[in-house]
């Protein structure tokens, strides 16, 4: 069996950064190649790794757009830059057929898939925690070789991910679900934007009474529509059927909800959210188990330095774990709400320390576990 020792990373954008990061953190030689020779240097700045001087690896990681893991691969072969071969790329079956193609030794490449990333890209976007609990795609087809797969299970091991087996196509089909169309439709949410006035610094048009009101909602429906356009258009072209099947099924429910609002059908409506909820639910949780009902604690922070802390060194005292923390800024204020979720049983204990330690505690909804907490030194 190989030991991963030493790693090519093609293409250091922000996954290739990413995993090149984490490998270093557990001693593994990194050489880093790039078309673009400022990204290797911020890269190397960084310190994922030194510039690659052609020396063979134990594997070759390809952080290459879909449309080009062929052509890499092809050459990478040629060059014999490393005895196996893994990818990063969200298309699966297209990539793999076109290598075939140019004659690739497929039993030396594993296509794969980490299924993290951020709505920046770039090597200084960067971070080697990117892949910790997350699920990572590994697609070995028939020919692929024992000692290939064992490799890229090394690398996502060291990574922190989580490996998953799954078939090409099967994958394709599942993203196009999950991650392709949701990306779509937060573009076209995005998009509906862009007729807002005041968009133009240099044509001035009249004040959006729209863009004043966006809360927190519109920026977690739109977060990822931020992405790169050129990187998003190879995805969209490399897994185009799967992801227009999933589209539509979403544009025919948008559709028959606008048919029922015009109509007044209000149970349509309610059984497209109570679906809403329902498929949400399904999503997995923290660590990638169950999902799970949190109480949320609504906290108004002051704009100075040292109030998270002060908020999070109280839930400490209390042993109370924060599940999740999620800030949202108030336009025009010197304030922000940090909304704290934390297990349902705990969120007493916390509130009664976060009384002690002068934040104000009340209910937001009676019944329910929502509370808004205060500083009390807020003035």
């Amino acid at each position: 069996m190989w030991k991963l020792s030493t790693v090519l990373v093609v293409g250091v954008g922000l996954i290739g950064t990413s995993i090149a990061l984490a490998l270093r953190g557990h001693g593994v030689t990194v050489a880093l190649s790039d078309v673009d020779e400022d990204a290797v240097r911020l890269a190397r700045e960084l310190g994922a790794g030194q510039p690659w001087r052609g020396e063979p690896a134990d594997l070759g990681v390809l952080a290459v757009p879909p449309d080009l893991i062929a052509e890499v691969l092809a050459d990478l072969q040629k060059r014999g830059a490393a005895r196996a071969y893994t990818d990063v790329a969200s298309v699966k079956a297209e990539p793999t057929a076109a290598a075939a193609r140019l004659g690739c030794d497929l039993t030396t490449f594993v296509p794969g898939h980490p299924l993290a990333g951020r709505e920046r890209s770039g090597p200084a976007a960067a971070r080697a925690d990117l892949f910790l609990g997350r699920p990572w795609a590994l697609c070995p087809g028939p020919e692929t070789s024992a000692e290939a797969v064992r490799l890229a299970r090394e690398l996502i091991s060291l990574c922190g991910g989580q490996e998953i087996d799954v078939g090409a196509r099967e994958h394709d089909e599942a993203v196009a679900l999950v991650s392709h169309a949701p990306h779509v439709v937060s573009a076209a949410v995005a998009a509906a934007l862009e007729g807002a006035g005041g968009q133009e610094p240099d044509h001035p048009r009249e004040r959006s009474v729209a863009m004043e009101l966006a809360g927190q909602g519109l920026r977690d429906v739109t977060r990822i529509a931020g992405g790169d356009v050129r990187l998003w258009r190879a995805i969209l072209a490399g897994n185009a059927l799967p992801v227009a099947e999933a589209v539509d099924g979403i544009a025919q429910d948008l559709t028959l909800a606008a048919v029922a609002l015009r109509i007044g059908d209000l149970d349509a409506i309610t059984d497209l959210l109570q679906r809403g909820i329902s498929g949400r639910g399904r999503i997995p949780g923290k660590h990638g188990g169950p999902a799970r009902d949190y109480a949320v604690l609504q906290v108004v922070l002051q704009d100075r330095p040292g109030e998270l802390g002060r908020l999070f060194n109280a839930s400490g005292l209390a042993e109370v774990n924060i599940e999740d923390v999620r800030l949202e800024h108030s336009p025009g204020l010197p304030v922000a709400v940090a909304e704290i979720s934390v297990r349902p049983q705990d969120s007493e204990r916390l509130t009664d320390a976060l009384r002690f330690h002068g934040w104000h505690v009340s209910a937001l909804w009676p019944g329910r576990c929502d509370l808004v907490v205060t500083d009390a030194g807020a003035g």
